[in-house]
C-alpha cells in the first residue's frame, strides 16, 4: 500500500514523503496514530499544494538570507575592549560580544551560537568570524577590535 507520511517517521521516511508499506502496518498503526494518510489523488493533490508552500518559504527565507549576508559584508564592524598597556584586552572577545555589535551596528537579530570564532581574541586587530546559517548557507564577517 502507498501512503504519504504526515510526520517523520525512524526506519520509514521523512515527512511528506511517499513510502510503500504492508496494508496492516498503515491500517493498524500509522494511521491510527497519525502518522499517515493513504495516498489517493485528492491526498496527493494536497500534498503537492503544502510542498509548493514549503517551497515559496523557502525561497523568501533564503532572499532574507541572501539580504543579511549581503548588509553584514558592507563594512567590518568595530567592537570596543578595554586594553592595558601593552594593547592586549582584559578578557577576550566572544560571540555575545559579536552579536550586540551586529544588532547595534547592522540591525540584525543573530543567536550567538551560529557564531564561530577563529581563537581566544585577546588582542587588538582584524579579525573574520564565520556564521552558518543552516542549510549550507554561510559568511564571513570582518570585525575590528578597537581600545575603548
Amino acid at each position: 500500500m502507498d501512503i504519504i507520511l504526515i510526520q517523520d517517521v525512524d526506519n520509514l521516511g521523512a515527512k511528506n514523503e511517499v513510502v510503500k508499506v504492508k496494508n496492516g502496518y498503515a491500517r493498524n498503526f500509522l494511521f491510527p496514530q497519525k502518522f499517515a494518510i493513504e495516498n489517493s489523488p485528492s491526498n496527493r493533490k494536497q500534498l503537492e499544494e503544502r510542498l509548493k508552500q514549503v517551497k515559496k518559504k523557502e525561497d523568501k527565507m533564503l532572499a532574507e538570507i541572501n539580504n543579511v549576508i549581503a548588509k553584514l559584508q558592507e563594512a567590518p564592524l568595530k567592537l570596543g575592549a578595554k586594553t592595558g598597556t601593552s594593547g592586549k584586552i582584559f578578557g577576550s572577545i566572544t560571540s555575545l560580544q559579536i552579536t550586540r555589535a551586529i544588532r547595534e551596528q547592522r540591525g540584525y537579530e543573530i543567536d550567538r551560537r551560529k557564531i564561530t570564532l577563529p581563537e581566544d581574541l585577546k588582542e587588538l586587530g582584524n579579525y573574520k568570524a564565520t556564521i552558518d546559517f543552516g542549510n549550507g548557507h554561510s559568511t564571513e564577517v570582518d570585525f575590528e577590535v578597537v581600545a575603548e
